[in-house]
């Protein structure tokens, strides 16, 4: 709880500085904060699980634990480098890029449960580190023409993270769905 000072003023913890500025940013703390209460739901999730209960889909979705893990950390880092470079780390809507974000939500055989949260914690990282660094949450960059994006649209940082923060959020919940079908085990219930 915050204490008052001796001017009666209340004292509170003060977010992380921005390295651009050295100011204060809270909003930037409280994004990537609320990511990684996200981030850590779901990996809480495939905890004690083995390989093969990470690859099985026990529901009539063909979702798997695993898949859901791989998902979303190609998902934030393919974000991350939109960030950097713009609608360029996009691949273009097209039947092979359909086919790869399908794949994208599979565990394959040679992948291991470990393999993909390492992964998924290298992604993290990298995305704090960026976050971090960058001089303004409000720096943006058109997005790829695709079906699924407002032509002529524009997302900054701060809407991605908020996007990664939905997406993340809502896969969690898959997982928490799955999980309780493959042992009753509940992440958020």
């Amino acid at each position: 709880m915050p204490t008052p000072s001796a001017s009666g003023s209340t004292d509170s913890p003060s977010p992380s500085p921005s390295r651009a500025t050295g100011t204060p940013d809270r909003e930037r703390s409280d994004l990537l904060q609320t990511l990684a209460k996200h981030r850590g739901l779901l990996r809480r999730t495939v905890r004690g699980l083995s390989d093969e209960e990470a690859r099985s889909c026990p529901t009539a979705s063909q979702l798997c634990l695993g898949g859901i893990i791989r998902h979303v950390s190609l998902t934030e880092s393919s974000w991350m480098t939109f960030i950097e470079v713009g609608p360029g780390a996009m691949k273009p809507a097209d039947e092979n890029s359909y086919r790869d974000h399908a794949a994208g939500f599979r565990m394959d055989e040679d992948q291991t449960l470990d393999g993909l949260l390492d992964r998924y914690a290298e992604v993290a990282r990298r995305t704090d580190a960026l976050v971090a660094s960058l001089p303004s949450l409000d720096a943006d960059h058109p997005l790829p023409v695709a079906p699924w994006f407002e032509p002529g649209a524009r997302w900054s940082a701060r809407r991605v993270l908020l996007h990664l923060i939905a997406e993340t959020s809502q896969h969690a919940g898959h997982a928490d769905i799955i999980r309780e079908s493959i042992d009753g085990a509940k992440t958020m219930g």
